[in-house]
């Protein structure tokens, strides 16, 4: 599984010129599910993005000091089957690393579940529609992802 997490003051989602989902300061988060994808990943992810210290202090002397828990934030999530692109032949990106929508949906929702068991409020998208995706970046911060290398060591 991967999350492409960016902090910040505002996003939306739109769908047929309807917002499906909207927050103020908080993560937007794009998510992509792959074959493979299991529970754990699920709970990584979803571990790693309440509890990450992106935020500045209250003082404002350090820009990643606080959780989006901590400051009350919001999450908005969308489900992007573009994140397991393959690029490596030709001009036209292939999906077939991206789980098909018969398995991404259910885990999507899951996803949107175990984010809501944390208490933090959350927006959604709509999946597999067309959806435009309104944000102001606060930083710019934007974090990558990817519940395979939670067993990786770091290097040194």
């Amino acid at each position: 599984m991967k999350a492409v997490i960016q902090r910040v003051n505002s996003a939306s989602v739109e769908v047929d010129g309807e917002v499906t989902g909207s927050i103020d300061a908080g993560l937007m988060l794009l998510i992509g599910i792959t074959h493979d994808d299991t529970p754990d990943d699920i709970k990584y992810i979803v571990d790693k993005v309440v509890n990450m210290r992106i935020f500045p202090a209250e003082d404002g002397d350090s820009g990643f000091d606080r959780s989006v828990r901590d400051i009350n934030g919001s999450l908005l999530l969308v489900s992007q089957f573009t994140l397991y692109a393959s690029t490596r032949k030709g001009r036209r990106p292939g999906f077939t690393d991206a789980a098909r929508p018969e398995m991404s949906e259910p885990m999507f929702d899951d996803v949107v579940e175990a984010f809501r068991a944390t208490g933090v409020p959350v927006e959604t998208g709509v999946f597999g529609a067309m959806m435009n995706v309104k944000l102001e970046n606060a930083g710019p911060v934007t974090i990558i992802l990817d519940s395979t290398e939670r067993n990786s060591p770091r290097r040194g």
